[in-house]
């Protein structure tokens, strides 16, 4: 029993050891920014002309009374 506890103590501290060398990765390319980019500036274009449009209906109710 004295063996296996020093072994799972030998086999933990490797583990940890070679954990902590390890360096955090990079942040992933953004490879499709510029099409985010552009779907995201649609969905404000998108926004604006629904926000137009029911105004322009609002108006068009307001005449009609």
């Amino acid at each position: 029993m004295n063996r296996l506890a020093v072994l799972s103590i030998a086999v933990g501290a490797t583990l940890m050891l070679a954990l902590t060398g390890c360096k955090p990765s990079a942040p992933p390319p953004q490879i499709f920014k510029t099409q985010t980019d552009a779907l995201e500036k649609a969905k404000g274009v998108e926004q604006q002309l629904q926000q137009a449009q029911d105004r322009a209906k609002a108006a068009e109710e307001d005449q009609q009374k």
